[in-house]
């Protein structure tokens, strides 16, 4: 009902959170909590090893994760699928969140365990400089 009456661009708007910037079609489910130290972030990815992730900050405050699937091993020729639910190998997935300005971001730190990667985002106690400046009004430029 929402999307008939607001569409996609509204929707984004009214019901999520803005720190979300895209999601990329990713089946790797996340959670998002935040206690007064830090932000947590845990993901579903199951299957994967460390080393086939990556976590890794752009554009100063982007948090992007990707996880890159590792096709399974192919069968002989005289094999006969009959069933294949599961696919052919671990698909890809990407994640992008913009971060809140109040992160130590070169303290983040990232374990994968029992098949979900936790991501630890510490926060940065000290109060940031107002990002507001006055500009000089006069009468000729």
């Amino acid at each position: 009902m929402a999307d008939g009456l607001f569409g996609y661009p509204l929707r984004r708007l009214f019901w999520s959170p803005p720190v979300f910037r895209e999601w990329s079609g990713s089946t790797a489910l996340m959670d998002w909590l935040e206690s007064p130290s830090a932000h947590v972030f845990k993901i579903n990815v199951p299957g994967y090893n460390k080393e086939d992730i990556k976590v890794q900050v752009e554009d100063g405050n982007v948090l992007h994760i990707k996880g890159e699937g590792v096709k399974e091993e192919s069968h002989a020729k005289d094999t006969v699928w009959h069933v294949a639910e599961r696919g052919t190998g671990k698909g890809d997935f990407s994640r992008d969140i913009e971060l809140p300005e109040n992160v130590k971001v070169e303290q983040i730190k990232a374990q994968v365990e029992n098949g979900v990667l936790t991501i630890v985002v510490p926060k940065d106690a000290t109060p940031k400089t107002s990002k507001l400046r006055n500009i000089n009004i006069t009468s000729r430029l």
